[in-house]
């Protein structure tokens, strides 16, 4: 039989293979890869309920009822990266005791109630400019100061979207009332529930009211004092806080990730500042709820808008604008106005 090594062709060996016999094959024992992987998984009907209140790097932490602290876990590969968040629900395997050095895994996300996320910006380009920031909250402490920062309408106006896109209840927290009068700035959303808290005397006893019983998320401007309003309620929590830079006019960002913690027999959340809240991810059509003040005049059954209203200022027969135009909705309606075609528009691009 010819071979490279006698200088024949490689295809003359195969022309001789009559005289192959099992000794001229080599069976290599226990080849890898070759036992077919089942797509069986286990059910893990033993696993262990759980709370996310905590990311960090790949670890979670995960709070099970009954136990004395926190427990570290990772999530099962076939979950995905980015699978778990904050609020979510799980199960877990392994070792849940909460004993030094030992990790359990979440190998199940139970079905959320609600998903609050926010994108880069406004372009609808997908799930890669994605943000989630809380999973199951059901209220939202949106937090503005009074000043330093100055309150801005138009965040406000873009959380509240997000948070009615999600079927979360907004509750506004104004801080910093004793360091300027912020009532024009509320006037503009007495429509929701208004919290007002002072520098030294933060209104523990209503915020534990809100917390009590809720799933809450903090959401607002780094500076504004959301790690302070935590702290205040749970002082064991010793979130980190910081000063508001005095060239830019915005806070320093004090939380890196989001953290939940107990109040009674609910949790807040405390979230990272953000200084943009994007809403590519949000329904056009639950932007008009955000306003419901202008949303009442849109929805009269008698004076209401045209079907299929755009309540841009080419919108014939708008009753929103008509209704600012005459001055029914106060000093307010026109700024008012303007922020929900603005982002009417940003949205239907």
């Amino acid at each position: 039989m010819h071979t490279r090594e006698t200088g024949g062709r490689l295809s003359d060996a195969f022309d001789d293979y009559e005289d192959w016999d099992e000794s001229s094959v080599r069976i290599r024992a226990n080849p890898r890869g070759s036992r077919p992987r089942s797509k069986v998984r286990p059910s893990h009907e033993d696993a262990a309920p759980g709370l996310v209140i905590g990311v960090d790097r790949g670890r979670y932490r995960v709070h099970l009822p009954g136990a004395a602290a926190p427990i570290t876990a990772t999530a099962a590969r076939e979950l995905g990266r980015g699978a778990v968040v904050v609020g979510d629900h799980v199960r877990l395997v392994g070792d849940t005791s909460g004993a030094e050095g030992s990790l359990a895994r979440i190998v199940r996300v139970e079905p959320r109630t609600t998903l609050l996320r926010r994108s880069a910006d406004d372009a609808p380009t997908g799930e890669r400019d994605e943000r989630v920031i809380v999973a199951n909250a059901d209220r939202m402490l949106i937090v503005v100061a009074a000043a330093d920062p100055e309150p801005r309408a138009g965040l406000v106006d873009r959380i509240l979207v997000a948070a009615v896109d999600t079927g979360i209840e907004p509750i506004l927290v104004v801080t910093k009332t004793d360091v300027a009068d912020a009532s024009a700035f509320i006037r503009q959303f007495d429509w929701i529930r208004v919290v007002r808290s002072s520098l030294d005397e933060p209104p523990i006893d209503e915020l534990r009211e809100l917390v009590d019983g809720h799933f809450v998320v903090a959401v607002g401007h780094s500076g504004v004092g959301k790690s302070t309003l935590v702290n205040a309620l749970v002082p064991e929590a010793a979130r980190a806080t910081g000063d508001v830079n005095a060239v830019t006019g915005r806070g320093r960002h004090t939380s890196s990730s989001s953290s939940a913690y107990p109040v009674g027999d609910g949790w807040i959340v405390d979230t990272p500042g953000v200084r943009s809240f994007g809403l590519g991810l949000v329904d056009p059509e639950h932007v008009l709820g955000a306003f419901a003040d202008l949303a009442a005049i849109a929805d009269d059954p008698e004076a209401g808008c045209p079907r299929g209203c755009t309540h841009l200022p080419d919108a014939p027969d708008c009753a929103i604008v008509e209704a600012v135009a005459e001055g029914r909705l106060g000093p307010d309606g026109p700024s008012r106005l303007e922020s929900l075609q603005r982002l009417l528009v940003q949205l239907s691009r």
